[in-house]
């Protein structure tokens, strides 16, 4: 009995602790490692980021607080489409994420957001590492599409609900532009940058597409927050 009651009292205090390290204001657990505290765009990536992540995507609200840390973009209200199965349902209008500006695309919120993520943690470090320098500006070809998945008859494209953006390459600080078609079979340091990004688009959105796809997807990521982790 004695001991029973001993390993309850031991129990009971390391729930203490650990209640004690998540939720009090003076703990020494740092934020980044707090599944509890809220999630700042800036700080490393921990293994618990990407939980954070998860209880965003359901909230309008907590999503456009978010990327209003690392975005600069202009709520707008939701966009039905012309087909029923096409629309924008927390929808922003997107001018840059971090250190990068970025043409002026209509997209859905979780998308810009991922697109945050990814220039921070992902695209930056890239073009230090391999081409020297940051990345000013992030090109694209579009986010909402109101069409069916090229190649295919019915099944609507995640572009139909901006769920996905197509980014064909980066400008780079002192002007350089490099684009996927080229960069990808180019010189050592573009070679480098492309496979880096694509690699870290993966951590970010559930699928990436590519040159190693196919022929359609040669000049441009096509970058897509549904899937089954497919990276190529």
């Amino acid at each position: 009995m004695l001991n029973i009651l001993g390993a309850i009292a031991v129990f009971a205090a390391m729930a203490f602790g650990v209640h004690w390290a998540f939720t009090d204001p003076q703990s020494l657990v740092p934020r980044e490692w707090n599944p509890l505290r809220e999630l700042v765009v800036s700080d490393p990536v921990t293994p618990v980021t990407h939980f954070k992540l998860r209880r965003v995507w359901d909230d309008p609200d907590a999503c456009l607080s978010l990327l209003s840390q690392s975005g600069q973009f202009e709520s707008m209200s939701p966009l039905v489409g012309s087909d029923e199965r096409c629309g924008i349902a927390n929808r922003v209008k997107l001018t840059g994420v971090g250190a990068a500006s970025i043409r002026g695309v209509e997209t859905a919120c979780q998308t810009a957001l991922r697109l945050a993520m990814w220039e921070r943690h992902g695209v930056q470090p890239a073009a230090q590492e391999h081409l020297g320098q940051s990345v000013r500006e992030l090109r694209h070809i579009g986010s909402y599409n109101c069409r069916a998945i090229r190649g295919a008859t019915n099944r609507m494209s995640t572009h139909a609900t901006a769920a996905s953006i197509d980014i064909r390459g980066v400008v780079l600080e002192d002007g350089t532009t490099v684009d996927l078609l080229a960069g990808w079979e180019g010189s050592e340091g573009a070679q480098g940058f492309m496979r880096a990004i694509r690699d870290a688009g993966c951590e970010w959105f559930s699928t990436v597409l590519g040159p190693e796809f196919n022929a359609l997807h040669a000049d441009h990521f096509h970058l897509q927050n549904q899937g089954w982790g497919t990276c190529r």
